[in-house]
């Protein structure tokens, strides 16, 4: 019992402290155009490489310094943090949707349904996902649109492996066979007594996948597969403050650290959610 308690309140800690970092920076982005102190675009080649407010020649107003172009560090931090929360969200969400439909439809109708979806997974599976979605972008060219299509593409195979398999598991409890038996049909069956019990593993699916997305937009933005290489992006951000390190670290060290955070944050949501479905913690 001791350790049950213990087991729930440390994955309570760690829902509410992921939760709290998350609420917190998708604020920060809703709120981008009014707590920005700067505009993330202006330069001012007269305040370059600035350095944060607490070392000497800092200057006012600029409280994390500014890059080589004199852009504000922090703002361009939290018009960053717009970009990569809309991507996590929306291709999150396509690629959740997508796969755990492929998933369900293919672990609960078996045949040849699971046939098909089975082989394009093995499929898409054999192709490096960081290269192919390089490729993907390349070939569509930068922008918004095209990291979440590169990304969706890709994604959709972990949610429909799990889901499958998680469909074929409840496929075979005793409820579904009652609800068969009480006359529901088999599509019906599958939208209110399958999809509730799968539901929670799609949820936590869902947070590492925007966790994943978050990764995918800062790497296609470090390679300035991105979008505009001038909009504030903190793969971006981190590929110029790479260029200067020794002169200004603050350009890379502080979109490091959110970028760290933030993926930590949503891989333990996912993991918190896990453990709080969990029964036996439960």
């Amino acid at each position: 019992m001791a350790d049950a308690r213990l087991a729930r309140r440390d994955v309570g800690l760690r829902l509410r402290l992921a939760g709290g970092w998350l609420a917190v920076l998708a604020a920060v982005a809703l709120l981008a155009p009014w707590i920005a102190p700067h505009d993330p675009l202006a330069q001012d080649l007269m305040l370059g490489r600035l350095p944060p407010f607490w070392l000497d020649g800092a200057e006012p107003g600029y409280w994390l310094g500014t890059d080589s172009l004199g852009r504000d560090v922090l703002s361009r931090m939290i018009w960053g943090a717009r970009i990569a929360l809309f991507v996590a969200l929306v291709a999150g969400v396509l690629t959740c949707v997508i796969g755990a439909t492929l998933g369900l439809v293919a672990g609960y109708f078996r045949g040849w349904p699971d046939m098909i979806v089975s082989r394009l997974v093995d499929i898409w599976m054999a192709f490096p996902p960081v290269l192919f979605s390089i490729l993907l972008v390349a070939v569509i060219g930068p922008g918004l649109l095209a990291i979440i299509l590169a990304i969706v593409v890709i994604d959709w195979t972990r949610f429909a492996r799990v889901i499958r398999a998680e469909a074929m598991t409840q496929g075979a409890m005793d409820y579904v066979a009652s609800a068969r038996v009480a006359g529901r049909g088999r599509a019906s069956t599958l939208w209110a007594e399958i999809l509730p019990n799968v539901l929670p593993t799609i949820v936590v699916l869902l947070t590492l996948e925007m966790g994943i997305a978050v990764i995918v937009e800062a790497i296609l933005s470090f390679v300035n597969l991105s979008i505009s290489t001038d909009d504030p992006t903190w793969g971006g951000m981190i590929a110029e403050g790479r260029t200067s390190i020794h002169q200004a670290w603050w350009v890379l060290v502080f979109p490091l650290t959110a970028l760290f955070l933030t993926v930590l944050a949503f891989s333990q949501l996912g993991e918190g959610l896990k453990d709080r479905f969990d029964p036996v913690l439960r």
